[in-house]
């Protein structure tokens, strides 16, 4: 039976390579897995909203309490699969695309498939405070890149449809089809040709049909614009993006500080009890940060903040407008809080709709506030809680095409594509001045596997160590004479470098053919030099483990060396040679930038 598939799937091989071109191919598979990564999408939304059904179900029968112990239920859900079942630490999605891309050569595990689509249901669905769309992403991008595997592509085609894969999942989740293809661009870094555009375009169109045939037509937010931009509401828009660029540097360092405070916990046991407990003290406090917040979003658009808020400690208070102020403002503090206390607990999600739930907050704070100054001055608050949601996605995804694109395209908002502009490209501009690095590229950047759009650094990026160290290289040791050295590894190698190293493989040294040439023929010298004394230091090392390409590249610049050692485990493992890098790095390039 297996040779009969076998045969089988070598028949189809041949057919397709005789007469289907490389780049129909590409064109097919792009729409393949934009409908796969659009059924991943709608599978997890389906999965979670019969959670959440059932948990809001059980809560009501019971008591409403359990609203606030409900995520504790769901992340001890989420720890006993991952220890039992997936048997390993999960990731954060899209960074783990990006690592695969840069130095994985487009290879997902399998497991990337299924278990976003089971942890993230558990979390979100029981109230843990994150988004579904990095999962959703990331079970795409695994399918693509295992569907890639099978049937022979490779790396390049394989990360570029990745990348289809993700655009694909996001036009599905957000109906946005314009918007997931220039995340794609943006985040992931393709340069945006034809031969990348198509792909993306296909992929964006069969994702966004299939949540059309599954979910109907729709939407995320029930909102038509009835306000279009004022020209002298300029001023606001400037203020409300140097407020949401504050709020992305806030969301950022939080995001990072709350992960570090947790690794003091070494037992995920632990973890999950603190962060629990942590979770749902805020949700008691503030019942909107409970789940994904699309509800809160929409109530919010409508003007119905007491809606929005929920019922609080302080319904009692609610009258005056600036308590309800006051409670916003405390949403826009502890989103960014509740959702990374979710991830370090042991939850699975992403951040890109706690991005938007919180710039939507304080977007309509600052409406608010400006409408109630009693300075004559009165702005629409649903516009700028539209508003307010790009401005965080340009700062804190560093995306702002995407932010302009996509809530223009989500709410039909192509009336306030000016203050979407403005207020953008003035966080985007701030938060980039202040960090180079956002939460997907940050861990990325200090390990040098981050693809960016210079050709040159991305080039680096995608070559790998091991393609360049050269073993051929013949070692002597320390008690060698000269006779020894010259009869067992000058006379046995063409190189002319020979690495000293002790018993233990440790590297000691470099012997240079030069060091011995004046008296190598001088055979009375033979037993009375050592190799000891004519070693010396090599003018650099290469770490095989923690050295990037980039610092590679650094160190032959710096030291105007011609080859390199490499240290592997502490001990020595090979040499890099300036001309095999740079004739590896043409190479690479060549194939990189071919059109």
């Amino acid at each position: 039976m297996q040779r009969q598939i076998k045969i089988l799937f070598s028949r189809f091989f041949r057919w397709r390579y005789k007469h289907i071109s490389n780049k129909t191919f590409i064109h097919l598979m792009s729409v393949v897995v934009g409908f796969l990564a659009g059924l991943a999408a709608v599978t997890l939304k389906n999965t979670t909203y019969f959670i959440e059904a059932l948990v809001d179900r059980g809560i009501h029968f019971f008591s409403t309490q359990l609203y606030f112990i409900s995520p504790i239920l769901g992340l001890t859900l989420v720890y006993l699969y991952v220890k039992y079942v997936h048997k390993e630490k999960l990731e954060h999605a899209i960074s783990s695309i990006l690592l695969a891309m840069s130095k994985k050569k487009g290879i997902i595990s399998v497991k990337k498939i299924y278990t976003p689509l089971i942890t993230a249901p558990l979390t979100v669905g029981f109230g843990g405070s994150v988004g579904l769309l990095g999962p959703a992403v990331a079970s795409g991008a695994a399918l693509s890149s295992n569907l890639s595997r099978f049937l022979h592509i490779n790396a390049k085609t394989r990360s570029l449809l990745i990348a289809c894969a993700s655009a694909g999942a996001i036009a599905s989740v957000f109906q946005s089809p314009i918007a997931a293809i220039i995340f794609a661009v943006e985040v992931f870094s393709l340069d945006l040709t034809m031969i990348s555009l198509l792909p993306l375009l296909f992929a964006s169109i069969s994702g966004v049909l299939t949540s059309y045939f599954f979910l109907g037509d729709e939407t995320l937010f029930n909102f038509n614009i009835t306000d279009k931009f004022q020209i002298r509401d300029t001023a606001f828009y400037i203020l409300l993006g140097v407020g949401t660029a504050f709020a992305s540097i806030y969301f950022t360092k939080m995001y990072f500080g709350i992960l570090h405070f947790f690794k003091r916990f070494r037992s995920p046991k632990y973890k999950l009890l603190v962060g629990g407990v942590a979770i749902g003290i805020m949700l008691y406090f503030i019942p909107p940060l409970y789940g994904e917040g699309f509800g809160y979003i929409n109530h919010l658009l409508d003007g119905n903040s007491l809606q929005a808020l929920g019922k609080t400690p302080f319904d009692e208070y609610t009258s005056n407008i600036w308590v309800v102020i006051a409670l916003l403002f405390g949403i826009t503090i502890f989103k960014a809080v509740a959702m990374t206390t979710t991830f370090a607990a042991g939850g699975a999600g992403g951040i890109f709709i706690p991005t938007m739930v919180m710039g939507s907050t304080l977007g309509n704070v600052v409406a608010k506030v400006i409408n109630n100054l009693g300075m004559g001055f009165e702005v629409n608050e649903s516009n700028f809680t539209l508003i307010g949601m790009a401005g965080l996605i340009a700062g804190v995804l560093h995306a702002p095409l995407t932010a302009i694109f996509l809530i223009a395209e989500i709410t039909g908002g192509y009336e306030l594509f000016v203050p979407l502009m403005i207020t953008s490209a003035i966080s985007f501009l701030i938060t980039k001045n202040a960090m180079d690095h956002t939460i997907y590229t940050r861990e990325l950047a200090k390990t040098g596997a981050l693809i960016t759009h210079d050709k040159d650094q991305t080039v680096l990026t995608l070559m790998q160590l091991e393609d360049v160290v050269e073993k051929d290289f013949k070692t002597v040791n320390l008690e060698m004479t000269l006779g020894e050295m010259l009869h067992q590894s000058v006379a046995k190698s063409t190189r002319n470098i020979f690495p000293v190293v002790n018993k233990e493989d440790v590297l000691m040294g470099i012997v240079l053919l030069d060091d011995v040439r004046d008296f190598m023929f001088d055979t009375t010298l033979y037993d009375k030099i050592l190799v000891e004394t004519l070693m010396h230091n090599a003018p650099e090392l290469i770490f095989y483990e923690t050295d990037s390409m980039q610092t590679v590249m650094q160190k032959f610049q710096d030291s105007s060396a011609w080859n390199l050692p490499v240290i592997r485990d502490g001990k020595y493992y090979g040499f890099v040679s300036k001309s095999k890098l740079l004739t590896a790095y043409r190479r690479k390039l060549i194939n990189f930038t071919k059109q």
